[in-house]
């Protein structure tokens, strides 16, 4: 897919690959002269390589991005960012190009482009959020909320990136540190003064934020995800941790404390002596949310009570708990951010998130939502919140990723089968996993609950989704979990077409 204009902007700073060298610690420059080249952008796909570009040559698991280098050259790089490998690699294939040098090439995408760049985080309000869960909801109400206090906006996540209004396409949920920065240069061009990003704990571990400058820093729960990458939840949550005690800190922290790592991540905060703010909907805390009232149509008031007893009352269009503690964090990051507090709760009041407890409506008598949680902690909350809005009986249609967290499967399947009527395990994202295998382990999770519900296997999605449907009675749920906004399934590396909301949607009108 070719690059979008967005996502970079078009009349950016520059610098020298010596101004690069100069400020960028332990990167050397090396290989050619590099006269008067002037390096106005950077790179670390050659397909995406355009005049003036840094390509940035990362060793791969299969190949060094140093052999695709007379691409990207071709296609206007004048000067390459590797390592040593790399650079021999350049000679052999005689390149004569400027390099720019450092053993590990891949955790300086972000600081050289931001150099490059001229360092574009720090002319807007930028708040970077991370969690297990919960960060792109309070992502989107944080948006709202900046929105609403008269701020251009830019947003960077899960669901995508949005740049003053305008959707750019991009894949991860934090890009690589050399898109990052051209995304942040490319917002500011367009006039953006405040945008939010969701910073994941693998972004955090390879310093793709590098270089990024974030006014706020925000930390919503810590749960079970990612063991794939991190061997243990300490590592997952040292990880989690770079964002607010590492060497380029949030110069603001605001950290919701329900849980024993928020409060292990405020007293990290503390005890470096940066500034700290924490929110709770349990317990003390700077910030508390209390006095919530729960509506039939999902959405749900709240009191916001702060330091030297100030209360403020506040709506979020979201259901759950979770969402009550979501929207307080946004509120409060809001406000740090230099949003008052009635713009910011006037922003977030009528939010909703694709693929986040998304009701599909066809008319139908029971209640039939898709919601993206693919993690066991998420399940249990979006369960225990649907059970609350139901005397009826619930079924959810559930998988596991594959390629992913295996130590997760059965406690997919064990966080279904405890809460719902009947569990249908189906295929989600295998990957290059058998599909089989992945919904054994699920299977095995959900059959080990004591007295738990009725378990059917069923591997095709949309089978499952119109096995779920049809079993339906009036005042039932049926939850269709794990894939939320995605729009298609990947097997074998291959993407095919599919999204939970159409698929549920076309079950209930056949049904009907």
């Amino acid at each position: 897919m070719p690059e979008s204009t967005l996502t970079r902007p078009a009349h950016p700073r520059g610098a020298t690959p010596a101004e690069v060298a100069a400020q960028v610690p332990g990167v050397t420059l090396a290989g050619a002269d590099a006269g008067d080249v002037r390096l106005t952008g950077a790179t670390v796909r050659a397909q995406d390589a355009r005049p003036g570009d840094l390509f940035c040559a990362v060793p791969g698991t299969a190949t060094h991005g140093a052999r695709f280098a007379a691409g990207a050259i071709e296609a206007g790089a004048v000067a390459v960012l590797t390592d040593p490998d790399g650079a021999a690699l350049l000679a052999e294939d005689g390149h004569d190009v400027p390099v720019l040098l450092h053993d590990d090439p891949r955790s300086m995408l972000g600081p050289v482009a931001a150099v490059v760049y001229g360092a574009p985080s720090s002319s807007m309000t930028l708040v970077g959020i991370t969690g297990t869960s919960g960060k792109t909801t309070t992502s989107y109400l944080v948006e709202a909320a900046l929105a609403a206090g008269g701020n251009p906006t830019g947003l960077i996540g899960t669901v995508g990136t949005r740049i003053a209004g305008v959707d750019v396409p991009t894949t991860l949920t934090t890009p690589e540190g050399s898109a990052l920065q051209g995304l942040f240069a490319s917002m500011v061009e367009r006039g953006v003064t405040a945008a939010v990003m969701e910073v994941s704990s693998h972004a955090l571990a390879q310093n793709r934020a590098g270089g990024t400058r974030f006014a706020v820093g925000a930390f919503t729960n810590l749960s079970q995800d990612h063991l794939d990458y991190h061997p243990t939840m300490e590592d997952y949550f040292a990880a989690k941790s770079l964002l607010f005690v590492g060497p380029e800190a949030c110069e603001s922290a605001v950290i919701c404390v329900d849980d024993e790592w928020g409060h292990r991540m405020a007293e990290l905060r503390r005890a470096a002596g940066l500034p700290l703010l924490t929110v709770a909907t349990t317990g003390p805390a700077d910030w508390t949310a209390g006095e919530v009232a729960a509506y039939s149509d999902g959405t749900q008031r709240f009191t916001l009570s702060g330091p030297d007893g100030q209360t403020f009352s506040a709506v979020v269009g979201l259901p759950g708990a979770y969402n009550v503690a979501n929207a307080a964090l946004a509120l409060v990051i809001a406000h740090e951010a230099g949003v008052p507090l009635a713009d910011a709760a006037r922003g977030i009041g009528a939010v909703a998130v694709p693929g986040r407890v998304q009701r599909i409506d066809r008319g139908q008598d029971f209640l039939a939502v898709v919601d993206y949680a693919h993690k066991p902690a998420a399940l249990d909350a979006v369960i225990a919140t649907l059970r609350g809005q139901t005397a009826g009986r619930i079924a959810v249609v559930v998988g596991a990723g594959g390629d992913r967290d295996r130590g997760k499967r059965p406690l997919m399947g064990e966080a279904a089968a405890s809460a719902a009527e009947l569990v249908i395990v189906t295929d989600d994202n295998p990957r290059t996993e058998d599909p089989a295998a992945i919904r054994a382990a699920v299977v095995a999770g959900a059959r080990a609950v004591a007295g738990g519900g009725e378990v059917r296997e069923i591997g095709d999605r949309r089978a499952a989704i119109v096995e779920a449907v049809n079993w339906a009675r009036t005042g039932d749920v049926v939850l269709v979990a794990g894939k939320g906004h995605e729009t298609g399934q990947e097997i074998n590396g291959v993407k095919h077409p599919f999204d939970d909301r159409d698929e549920l949607a076309a079950a209930l009108e056949a049904r009907a």
